[in-house]
C-alpha cells in the first residue's frame, strides 16, 4: 500500500496530499485577496508552484485543473495570467466555471492534480 504524505495539515484540510505518484492540491485562493482577478490568479499560481515543489512535482506535470470564478466575466482576465504561467506544451485537462466562492473577497479558486 502506498504511503500518504500530507502537506500544510490543518484542522479541516491539508493544502496538498501525495499518494503514490499523484499530488492532489486543495482549492487555492489568494492569500491577500485584492479586487483583481488577474492579481488573485497570480497569487494562486505562485502558491500552486510552491505546493507542487514541496510535493516533488511542478506545473509541467499537472494532469487536471478546476478553476472557479465568482463571475464568469473574469474568464479572459484570469486566462491572460494562466496563459503566461502554464507549462508550454504541457497544458492539463481543465474546466472553468462560475460559482459562488467561500467569501465575496475571493474572485478565483484553483485546484490541481499532478503527477509526481
Amino acid at each position: 500500500m502506498s504511503k500518504i504524505q500530507r502537506i500544510g495539515v490543518g484542522a479541516r484540510l491539508s493544502d496538498a496530499v501525495v499518494h503514490g505518484d499523484t499530488v492532489y492540491l486543495a482549492g487555492q485562493v489568494a492569500d491577500k485577496p485584492v479586487p483583481s482577478a488577474a492579481k488573485q490568479t497570480q497569487q494562486i499560481l505562485k502558491s500552486i508552484d510552491k505546493l507542487l515543489k514541496q510535493a516533488g512535482s511542478d506545473k509541467s506535470k499537472i494532469l487536471k485543473c478546476n478553476i472557479w470564478l465568482s463571475d464568469i466575466r473574469y474568464y479572459d482576465e484570469m486566462n491572460k495570467v494562466w496563459d503566461g504561467w502554464v507549462s508550454k506544451g504541457n497544458p492539463p485537462a481543465r474546466a472553468t466555471v462560475e460559482a459562488r466562492l467561500a467569501g465575496p473577497e475571493y474572485l478565483v479558486e484553483i485546484m490541481v492534480v499532478a503527477a509526481k
